[in-house]
């Protein structure tokens, strides 16, 4: 079954629009380079419900293909590259992982 990686950001402030622009398309690139990852997507919350974010104010989903996939994505060089980046741009995440039941 597939599994859902969830991770909320808080931005710092001063954060610009070019550095989220390049992690993302650094973020989408690991489709293609990490065995089981297969689908990305990095975006804001939605303005109506934005205020239910408790300050995170950037949000990332990665869909793998099973539970034993989120190690190999967690220790992949690509993902640890983005970690790192992400560190530049977040003051706080949250990371959730869950498995998607059709």
């Amino acid at each position: 079954m597939p599994i859902y990686h969830i991770v909320l950001f808080k931005l710092k402030p001063g954060v610009t629009p070019a550095q989220l622009a390049a992690w993302t398309a650094k973020a989408k690139g690991m489709v293609g380079q990490i065995p089981g990852l297969t689908k990305l997507e990095v975006n804001t919350p939605l303005p109506s419900t934005a205020s239910r974010g408790q300050g995170f104010n950037m949000g990332l989903v990665a869909i793998l293909e099973k539970a034993d996939d989120v190690k190999v994505y967690a220790e992949h060089p690509a993902h640890l590259e983005v970690h790192k980046f992400r560190e530049e741009l977040a003051d706080d995440t949250l990371a959730y992982d869950l498995e998607y039941q059709d």
